[in-house]
C-alpha cells in the first residue's frame, strides 16, 4: 500500500479525535471512504478576496545624475519626478461582514492609488484604505458589499507544531488557490522580513499573490493572515511559509480602525538576549530572558524601578524568551496600557508594575509624519544640553531608503526651516501631500535630500 494511501487512512482514523470533532464547528468528514476537507473549504473561501492594486512607485535615480559634472549635461532632466506605474496582486479575508472590513498585508496596498476586490463567486467591487502598520506588515480594507461572509476567530496562543492548517489565497494572480499542510513552528523572529516579527511557520504551499491570504484551521477558524514565504534564491516555494498570528492581528486591527495607524507606546530600555555565558556571569540557572543594558532617562522603565542588568524573565505572565519578543510584547500594548514584570536582580524575583507611555518625544515612525519618511525611524536625542533629530534605522526598499535616507543622518532642517524636535518635524511637515527637502548632516559631510 502507497503512503498516499496510508496517509488518507490515517487521517481518516484522526478525524473523530480532532479537537471539536464533536462540536457544531464544521471538521473533515468523510465522503464514503474517502477524507476530505471540502466542508472547512466551503465554509471558509467565501469569506477570502482576490486584492488587486494600483498606483505610483517612485523610481531611483541613477547616481550619476547627483554629479554635478554629470548633471549639466542632463540639464532638467534629474528634476523631473521619477515615478512608475505599479499593479500588485494579493488577497485578503473579511473579518466584519456588517462593516465590510477586510484584512490584508501592507505589501499588498502599500502606495495603492486604487484597490479592486474579487469575491470567490467573480463579483468585482472597490475598497477604501481604513489604516495600516507597515511595521507589522498589517493593513486593514473596507467595501460597501451585502452579503459578505466573515471568517471566524480562532485562538493563534493555542496552536501546536503538527496542528492541521488551511491556506487559501490568490497564488499568482491565478485565482483563488486552496493548500493544506501543518504548523511547521511558532514564534518564528530575527528574519527581517517585518518589524514586528512572531511568526506562524507552516509548510502549507504559500506563493506570491498569496499575502494576505488566510490560515484556517480544521474547524474553519481563522488562525493566520499569510505574509512572506523563504525562497531561497527566488526559487519559489520550498514548504517554508509564514503567517501573522491572528491574536497579534486583532490587536492590530483594533487600532487602524479606530485611528488609521497604530499608536505604539515605549518601555524605555536597550536589551540583549540572554545568552549562556551572560547567563552564567550573573550566576543564573536560566536558559531564556532579556537582559536590561540601559534604561532611559523619564521613560516607562525608569518610573517602574528597572535598573542595568534585570534579566526579565516574564511579561504579564507570559515567558520573555527573547529581546524581539519582549519587543513584540511591548510593542503590542497601547499607551497607558499597565504591564507587569517579573525580573531577577541579585539572584531574586521582583515583580513591578509599568504603565507604557507615548513614544512621541523620543522616538516615531516615519509613517507617522508623513509617508514620504515610511520605513524610516526618527529620534529626537541630547547632547550638551542641545536637542537633535537623528536617523536611528531606514528599512531597505522604504520610501525613505529611497530618497537616499539613511541610519546615523542628523537632519539639521526641513523645508529650509531649522529643526531640533519632533513636534516642530511635525508641525512643519505634518501629512501634507507636498516635497520635503531635508538638510542632514552625514559624518563630516552636509548634504541635501529630496523627498517628493
Amino acid at each position: 500500500m502507497t503512503g498516499y494511501k496510508y496517509f488518507f487512512i490515517l487521517l481518516s482514523l484522526l478525524v473523530p479525535f480532532l479537537p471539536g470533532a464533536a462540536s457544531s464547528h464544521v471538521t473533515p468528514t468523510t465522503n464514503g471512504n474517502l477524507p476530505t476537507l471540502a466542508p472547512v473549504v466551503e465554509k471558509t473561501r467565501p469569506a477570502v478576496v482576490n486584492i488587486a492594486t494600483t498606483g505610483q512607485v517612485d523610481v531611483q535615480k541613477h547616481p550619476l545624475l547627483n554629479d554635478p559634472f554629470f548633471k549639466r549635461f542632463f540639464e532638467g532632466y534629474g528634476d523631473m519626478p521619477q515615478r512608475r506605474e505599479a499593479k500588485s496582486l494579493g488577497s485578503g479575508v473579511v473579518i466584519d461582514a456588517d462593516k465590510g472590513y477586510i484584512v490584508t498585508n501592507h505589501h499588498v496596498v502599500e502606495g495603492a492609488r486604487e484597490i479592486a476586490i474579487t469575491m470567490h463567486n467573480g463579483h468585482q467591487f472597490k475598497a477604501k484604505l481604513i489604516g495600516t502598520d507597515p511595521e507589522a506588515d498589517v493593513a486593514v480594507l473596507q467595501a460597501d458589499i451585502k452579503g459578505l461572509h466573515a471568517i471566524p476567530f480562532g485562538d493563534s496562543d493555542k496552536l501546536r507544531v503538527g496542528d492541521f492548517a488551511v491556506a487559501i489565497g490568490n497564488p499568482f494572480g491565478l485565482g483563488q488557490t486552496v493548500t493544506s499542510g501543518i504548523i511547521s513552528a511558532l514564534g518564528r523572529t530575527g528574519l527581517g522580513i517585518e518589524g514586528y516579527e512572531n511568526f506562524i511557520q507552516t509548510d502549507a504551499s504559500i506563493n506570491p499573490g498569496n499575502s494576505g491570504g488566510a490560515l484556517v484551521n480544521l474547524r474553519g477558524e481563522l488562525i493566520g493572515i499569510n505574509t512572506a514565504i523563504l525562497a531561497a534564491g527566488g526559487s519559489g516555494n520550498v514548504g517554508i511559509g509564514f503567517a501573522i498570528p491572528i491574536n497579534m492581528v486583532r490587536q492590530i486591527v483594533d487600532q487602524l480602525i479606530e485611528f488609521g495607524e497604530v499608536r505604539r507606546g515605549m518601555l524605555g530600555v536597550i536589551m540583549q538576549n540572554l545568552t549562556p555565558e551572560l547567563s552564567q556571569a550573573f550566576g543564573l540557572d536560566l536558559h531564556q530572558g532579556v537582559v536590561i543594558s540601559q534604561v532611559i532617562e523619564d521613560t516607562a522603565a525608569e518610573e517602574a524601578g528597572l535598573k542595568v542588568g534585570d534579566v526579565v524573565i516574564s511579561i504579564n505572565g507570559a515567558p520573555v524568551k527573547s529581546a524581539s519578543a519582549m519587543r513584540n510584547m511591548v510593542g503590542l500594548l497601547r499607551v497607558g496600557d499597565k504591564m507587569s514584570i517579573t525580573v531577577i536582580r541579585d539572584g531574586k524575583k521582583k515583580t513591578m508594575t509599568a504603565t507604557i507611555r507615548d513614544a512621541k518625544g523620543l522616538s516615531v515612525s516615519g509613517t507617522r509624519i508623513n509617508q514620504g519618511l515610511a520605513g524610516a525611524t526618527i529620534e529626537e536625542k541630547e547632547n550638551g544640553g542641545k536637542t537633535y533629530l537623528a536617523v536611528t534605522e531606514v528599512q531597505q526598499g522604504s520610501a525613505a531608503w529611497n530618497a537616499h535616507l539613511r541610519e546615523g543622518d542628523i537632519i539639521l532642517s526641513v523645508n529650509r526651516r531649522p529643526v531640533q524636535t519632533l513636534d516642530e518635524l511635525q508641525k512643519i511637515v505634518g501629512d501634507k501631500d507636498t516635497q520635503i527637502l531635508l538638510n542632514i548632516q552625514r559624518g563630516r559631510t552636509a548634504l541635501f535630500v529630496l523627498i517628493q
